[in-house]
């Protein structure tokens, strides 16, 4: 396999990085791929490492969160439509003259070569000149004219909800942009069973356990390897942080309602035994489920493979229970890029009403005095806010402030729900992971 591609890149003077972004790109584009997973499954296969896959992954990260922008700039100077696997392959190239520091001649003779491999010779004049136009000018110039939403790459939906979610026009650009850098890979060390200080790395600011590396591949730490911690976001760490945080709880098992694919299921079922109880984790989907597993290998904890709303436990079983609702996904815009280009605004409709059952579903199951944490990676007002409102307003909760337990973090507070929390990428460097905890009545 290594010699095959070793082969086709001689062949084509085009490297494997440049293959391996491209076909990632189609894949997501077609298949409608996920690009961190395609992207891992084509490195190994390609057997990328070091520099070469630190610059495909840049490849097709930043080709992703910023195709809105690239197809504005692709559309002053093409007139007529671009077949899909041609305008993949002309992001590729804009990237590179627009964001990245390869040489403009490097970029335009690649992206020509790589096409004239994968497609044809047919769209080579076409992607050379545009490029060659590109390369003419600075990115700062194409951008100028362009509307927020295109220059920083956002569907205009997207940046409505956000404004509306942030309530501070102000930070709205620097909120976008943060959506477009590219994270920071954060570590979780389990507690119990691994330390901090055995992953290296710098401290977070957000959560006690938490590593942000600056370099290195996570994978090859032994820690993460055995399970004992893992890659996971502090936002994310948060929210697992904040549910077995509240002191008052009667006792019994915990439980995560919809824990795929078990990040936050591993961290929780570590304070659990920490506190003498363990963690029930349940995922409705099977593949879901297996994922669950693999991560609780080292913290234990029973899985379950059942409909939230329809559970396989008797009510009121759990004192403490997550609830990490599907959602829209648009907090983690630098992590997810393609997501901003699949959500409509159609999604939100079925998504608030699965958010709302779901929740109804978590209170039912859990004991009263105990804790409910409802969570969304999305600020969206609509399935934060808006949901744990109605909940209070119909439900046997009320709500504790999460704030009394997140004195480190400034400006946290949700603007739209007192004592509930909201991350932001640009103020937290997190996810914008949203968080509400409810007493049991």
């Amino acid at each position: 396999m290594e010699f095959a591609w070793r082969q086709a890149c001689v062949l084509a003077r085009v490297d494997a990085a440049r293959l391996v972004a491209y076909g990632v790109l189609r894949r997501v584009d077609t298949a409608g791929a996920y690009a961190n997973l395609e992207l891992a499954k084509q490195l190994k296969t390609s057997q990328l490492s070091g520099q070469d896959a630190a610059f495909a992954t840049e490849l097709v990260g930043g080709t992703l969160r910023m195709s809105g922008a690239y197809d504005a700039v692709l559309d002053q100077l093409v007139k007529g439509e671009l077949k899909a696997e041609v305008r993949d392959a002309l992001r590729l190239g804009v990237h590179q003259l627009l964001s990245m520091r390869v040489p403009a001649h490097a970029a335009v003779t690649t992206t020509v070569d790589l096409v004239r491999q994968e497609i044809g010779r047919a769209p080579t004049g076409l992607v050379n000149a545009v490029l060659r136009r590109v390369s003419q000018q600075s990115a700062e110039s194409w951008l100028a004219g362009l509307s927020a939403a295109q220059r920083f790459s956002h569907p205009q939906w997207i940046v409505d909800e956000l404004a509306e979610a942030l309530d501070r026009p102000a930070e709205l650009e620097s909120l976008l942009l943060a959506n477009n850098e590219r994270p920071v890979v954060n570590l979780v060390a389990r507690p119990g069973l691994a330390s901090v200080a055995e992953l290296g790395g710098r401290p977070s600011a957000v959560s006690e356990y938490g590593v942000i590396l600056d370099g290195g591949a996570p994978g090859e730490i032994q820690a993460v390897r055995e399970g004992r911690a893992g890659v996971q976001d502090a936002g994310s760490q948060l929210v697992a942080l904040l549910t077995a945080a509240p002191d008052v709880a009667p006792d019994g098992p915990w439980l995560d309602l919809c824990a795929g694919p078990g990040g936050k299921a591993a961290l929780l079922a570590a304070l659990a035994k920490q506190r003498g109880t363990h963690l029930v984790a349940n995922e409705s989907a099977p593949h879901r489920a297996r994922l669950v597993k693999q991560n609780l290998r080292a913290t234990g904890g029973d899985v379950i493979v059942a409909d939230g709303r329809a559970p396989a436990w008797r009510q009121q079983a759990f004192s403490r229970v997550l609830v990490d609702a599907p959602c829209t996904g648009l907090g983690a815009l630098r992590r997810r890029p393609e997501a901003r280009w699949r959500r409509s605004p159609e999604d939100l409709v079925d998504l608030v009403v699965l958010q709302r059952e779901l929740l109804k579903q978590a209170v039912a199951s859990t004991q009263v005095g105990g804790v409910v944490c409802y969570a969304t990676c999305s600020p969206v007002v609509s399935e934060t806010s808006k949901i744990v409102t109605e909940a209070l307003g119909t439900l046997p909760v009320r709500l504790e402030d999460a704030t009394l337990l997140t004195p480190h973090l400034s400006d946290a507070e949700s603007a739209h729900l007192q004592g509930a929390i909201q991350l932001w990428p640009h103020r937290h460097g997190t996810d914008a992971m949203f968080i509400a905890l409810m007493r049991r009545y």
